[in-house]
């Protein structure tokens, strides 16, 4: 069969992410189980909006590849939320132009080299006191015409912060809320009144995180 040309694709947005200090983790079988878990729970959730799977690729990273800017940003959202407490993640985003290389299925472009871009950012960046809480940064590829990187990096960088201080419990409580639970059910599996999940959910700013992360979602 002669080679396969290089064919280019629609820009689409795109993700690699990698776990935080997971080289420390005892139950590296366990981890990857959590990590597996979470993905095709995320995968699920986005449905038609995924392109690419989220999967595993090498050792602790994953990638996937989405519709628009604002499948990736929720579904980073909500790797974090199904990861937490116990397994930390960053997350580079980009948006460009992806080349199919070969029928097996590889990948290449401005719209990977973009995302890699982003997740060494995040690397580097996190090692700075005042910036710790940073997961997640998204990057425009080369000649692609697609969401402002100001904008999406300014949101997700104060999405970071205000997931990244709250509790155990509260994180919890914005999990449930972002798959649709009710307080009531929440309340019930966290052991709690209704009334204490809804002071949370004021006290913490979760109402605002959700908001949030609906208009992040939009993003084309």
């Amino acid at each position: 069969m002669a080679d396969m040309k290089r064919k280019p694709e629609r820009s689409s947005a795109t993700m690699v992410g990698d776990l935080v200090g997971s080289r420390e983790v005892t139950d590296r079988r366990g981890l990857h189980r959590r990590l597996l878990g979470a993905l095709t729970q995320v995968n699920e959730e986005l449905g038609e909006e995924v392109l690419d799977p989220l999967r595993i690729t090498v050792g602790d990273e994953f990638q996937g590849r989405f519709a628009s800017v604002g499948a990736a940003v929720h579904a980073s959202m909500l790797l974090r939320l199904m990861l937490s407490p116990d397994v930390d993640a960053r997350y580079g985003l980009g948006w460009g132009e992806v080349t199919l290389l070969d029928e097996d299925g590889t990948q290449d472009g401005p719209g990977w080299w973009a995302a890699r871009d982003a997740i060494e950012w995040v690397a580097k960046t996190q090692a700075q006191a005042a910036l710790g809480e940073v997961r997640t940064a998204y990057r425009l590829g080369k000649g692609s015409d697609g969401p402002g990187e100001p904008a999406i990096n300014a949101a997700v960088q104060c999405r970071d912060h205000l997931v990244g201080s709250l509790d155990d419990r509260s994180r919890r409580i914005l999990g449930g809320l972002m798959r649709g639970d009710t307080q009531v059910e929440i309340a019930a599996e966290e052991g709690i009144s209704p009334s204490a999940v809804s002071q949370r959910v004021r006290r913490d700013g979760l109402g605002i995180l959700l908001s949030a992360a609906a208009e992040l979602q939009r993003v084309r």
